[in-house]
């Protein structure tokens, strides 16, 4: 579904990383990791086409991007952007039903079925009460939860999600990452970032490490987080549990950098 090939990334004169590598299939998870300023954000830009690679591809469906049109980018990929509060004031519907712009036509305006399928997004992450809402004066939690909407009422196969669980209490947290499960079971495609490994962990076919400029290491989550891995990236000591249930889980090491 997406491919990235030699990828170089930055903004204007200023490279941000380069030489990666990555692909993604139906059904797969991948999990970008990294310290903040290595460029996850930068890579996800690159790979929505909003900004242009330095160096290297990005296919999507097999076709380089620059070939797509924004309506065909739009009716394959999705993206959940960090929740802020945004420069003018929409309900939450109206702020869901964005996502279904790919689907109308030229100066269309939403349909009954575009309505209904907004309220349905919303319904699946329990916040169809919210409707009506301002989406400047809700949480920041349920904010991030309405962009994760609007990316389901896309119907979009492939999601781009830019750390989605950042701003949420530990309940939605889970609701978020019981979707992101439900949704590789169904067969859609899926990047996220996340400063929680263990989310990598729990829900990843595979994941990218990117730190200093490149891209560190990229396969699946028990080849990549190792111990000695997460602590040269994050330069603290940590080392990998088993839990009783057999889950994988990151502690203090009581060794020393």
């Amino acid at each position: 579904m997406l491919e990235a090939r030699a990828l170089s990334i930055g903004y204007g004169p200023r490279l941000v990383a380069s030489g990666i590598d990555l692909a993604l299939a139906r059904g797969e998870v991948l999990c970008l990791l990294g310290p903040n300023g290595a460029g996850k954000t930068t890579l996800f830009k690159t790979l929505l086409g909003l900004i242009p690679a330095k160096a290297g591809e990005v296919r999507l469906g097999g076709r380089e991007i620059e070939a797509l049109t924004r309506t065909e980018m739009a009716r394959t990929i999705a993206y959940v952007p960090q929740a802020q509060v945004m420069e003018f004031a929409y309900s939450v519907l109206d702020l869901v039903l964005m996502g279904r712009t790919a689907h109308l036509g030229p100066f269309a305006g939403p349909r009954a079925v575009d309505r209904e399928r907004a309220r349905a997004a919303l319904a699946d992450l329990g916040i169809l009460d919210l409707a009506d809402a301002d989406a400047n004066r809700i949480s920041g939690g349920q904010r991030q939860l309405a962009l994760v909407a609007r990316a389901l009422a896309q119907d979009a196969p492939l999601l781009v999600m830019d750390e989605p669980t950042a701003s949420l209490d530990l309940g939605n947290r889970l609701l978020v990452l019981d979707r992101v499960r439900a949704l590789r079971e169904q067969g859609f495609g899926i990047v996220f970032s996340t400063h929680d490994p263990d989310q990598a962990h729990e829900l990843a076919t595979r994941v990218a490490v990117i730190a200093d400029g490149r891209l560190v290491v990229y396969g699946p989550p028990d080849d990549v987080l190792t111990g000695e891995r997460l602590s040269a990236v994050y330069g603290v000591a940590v080392a990998i549990e088993r839990t009783p249930s057999g889950r994988a889980v990151i502690v203090p090491s009581r060794r020393r950098m």
